[in-house]
């Protein structure tokens, strides 16, 4: 059997996939944050698969697929299930089905994003990526969860809200930027873009990751304001919607 400089990539893949195979024993388990970390362990596998398919010039359509298999158990079965033994099940048939909109419309997004890829680059995703939607939805549960009583008050009152917005989220026309490449071309394309990716990071660094959640909900709430203010300026005729989409790095062949 062959080995090729494709195995690479796939070797993070299947690791991003043993993360969410982790995550939901874990949660079975009654070990909640465990679980959580290994849905972000996982989210770090699932960036470092796309680095090195083009670091070693791999990407291919087998590593799109196997990805995406890979993404709807880590990002989609893993926090669905999850958040529904943490505290969804109290809700009965209704938790069971909020609880399941991570997984169902996860895997909606993840096929239209296979059946309309062109390329394997791209400056934007249409609609939230599906590793950020779990991981969300996972910092929430490290902030808010209490090591004795669970979630209590308004952060157990908020999470099915929230579980089914960012559901709904990954199904929308909304854009949402990809990582940039911190390059000096980069930058001098998309420099709010870089700096504010940048600022993130050190905001994570220095906080030790505790502002994960919050630095999350600004990219989901960045994404909808945008969209909004730009929907409105082409309803009120200031903005030529190719010639917004041209100024904005937009590569529309790569919409996914």
């Amino acid at each position: 059997m062959k080995i090729t400089r494709a195995v690479v990539p796939s070797l993070f893949t299947v690791l991003n996939m043993f993360c969410g195979f982790l995550s939901i024993v874990n949660s079975a388990d009654g070990q909640f944050d465990v679980a959580a970390w290994f849905i972000i362990l996982g989210g770090l596998f699932d960036s470092l698969d796309g680095v090195m398919a083009r670091i070693t010039r791999s990407s291919s359509e087998f590593g799109v697929e196997f990805d995406s298999l890979s993404d709807v158990v880590t990002f989609g079965a893993a926090p669905a299930f999850l958040v529904y033994r943490l505290h969804l099940f109290e809700l009965q048939g209704v938790g069971l089905i909020i609880s399941s909109l991570l997984l169902i419309f996860g895997a909606i997004r993840l096929a239209r994003f296979n059946v309309q890829l062109v390329g394997f680059n791209k400056e934007y995703f249409t609609g939230l990526p599906i590793p950020a939607s779990a991981i969300t939805i996972v910092a929430f549960v490290l902030n808010f969860r209490d090591e004795v009583f669970g979630l209590r008050g308004l952060a157990a009152d908020a999470l099915a809200p929230m579980v089914v917005a960012v559901s709904l989220l990954m199904v929308s026309k909304i854009k949402y930027d990809t990582l940039p490449k911190f390059s000096k071309r980069e930058f001098k394309k998309h420099p709010i873009r870089v700096i504010s990716f940048a600022a993130a990071g050190l905001i994570l660094v220095f906080t030790q990751g505790r502002a994960l959640f919050y630095v999350f909900v600004v990219f989901l709430l960045f994404g909808v304001l945008r969209y909004v203010y730009i929907g409105l300026r082409k309803q009120l005729g200031y903005v030529d919607e190719k010639a917004e989409e041209d100024q904005a790095g937009e590569v529309t062949s790569y919409d996914i």
